[in-house]
């Protein structure tokens, strides 16, 4: 093996070995920030109360008693019940259900397009990047609350019409459960406006990766263009990311919200939490119960994603360690 061999494999080494070193270092810093750790509790019980909530409470988040209607919180309903005698308790749990479902599927949808984009164009440049780009660009300048009322209106007759067509074909049931437009489109509308904070993100991270030494010495091994990026400049460009997906969940659960606040998110029989501040705010001055109970969960868990991605931030930014 030649000298310059022998430096290119030792430059690659490096860079396989500094992630680890990166991820262990950054979670001492995670742990060391109280803030932080203050804000994973709430999120943990968040994806506890979402699997599990529905199924540890004594009521049905459907079943209506017209005999206990707005009942102020007791010991038999700890947060009262609405104008048609529902368990705001169990709707809040099973909005919890909800809130994390549109989370994670928007925001998977979201980084993967993100990812792939925005590799492409940090890696290959050229009229990849400038295409790229000029999407981020159209898509950005489109108010989000605007842009997905415009994809429900747009959208959800046609989806309705082929779901009783293929009910009408296969007589299966599935398709007569129209709740599932509404958690596709609002899956559809998140992930379009937060793809290109994505692309944007990885692109900046790549186009100041791809010139060091170890991708460097991973082209002149003659290594493909795919294994370079997945083996070597993406991990090494994960960090923000990291920071901007924790960002986002507590982003889109936010947007969800306001999309069923607006009337054009998740809608009836699926509880959302937006929907309920909605509902609540007709009668907050005599039954404030009603707003309340959803009201302080969507703040208590946005306040907890802003400071689990500040602490992110502080552990994975290598301008912000001390020493």
């Amino acid at each position: 093996m030649t000298t310059q061999e022998i430096a290119v494999t030792s430059e690659i080494e490096i860079a396989e070995a500094s992630p680890t070193n990166l991820w262990r270092d950054a979670l001492a810093r995670l742990a060391a920030n109280r803030l932080a750790l203050v804000a994973i509790l709430p999120i943990v019980l968040l994806f506890f109360i979402a699997a599990f909530g529905p199924y540890l409470t004594p009521y049905d988040f459907l079943a209506q008693d017209f005999t206990a209607r707005l009942v102020s919180p007791s010991s038999e309903h700890w947060l009262g019940t609405d104008e048609l005698g529902r368990d705001v308790f169990s709707r809040i749990l099973y909005g919890a259900r909800t809130a994390v479902s549109v989370g994670l599927v928007s925001t998977a949808i979201s980084l993967v397009v993100g990812l792939v984009m925005g590799s492409l164009a940090g890696y290959l440049g050229g009229r990849v990047d400038m295409l790229v780009v000029w999407l981020t660009d159209v898509t950005r300048s489109m108010p989000a609350l605007l842009l997905a009322i415009v994809i429900n209106l747009t959208l959800k007759v046609p989806l309705e019409a082929w779901m009783e067509q293929m009910y009408l074909a296969t007589k299966n049931t599935f398709f007569r459960q129209t709740m599932w437009v509404d958690l596709v489109l609002v899956f559809g509308a998140l992930a379009l406006i937060q793809w290109p904070g994505y692309a944007r993100l990885i692109r900046g991270q790549i186009l100041s990766i791809r010139s060091r030494n170890y991708v460097l010495a991973a082209r002149a091994l003659g290594m493909p263009t795919g294994r370079i990026l997945t083996r070597y400049v993406i991990p090494n460009a994960m960090g923000p990311l990291i920071v901007a997906v924790s960002a986002g969940m507590g982003g889109a659960m936010v947007l969800e919200s306001a999309f069923s606040f607006l009337g054009v998110g998740v809608q009836l029989p699926i509880p959302s939490w937006g929907k309920m501040i909605s509902d609540g705010l007709r009668m907050w001055q005599t039954h404030p119960h009603l707003l309340v109970g959803p009201a302080v969960m969507m703040a208590v868990i946005t306040v907890s994603f802003a400071w689990l991605g500040d602490g992110l931030n502080d552990a994975l930014n290598p301008r912000q360690w001390g020493g």
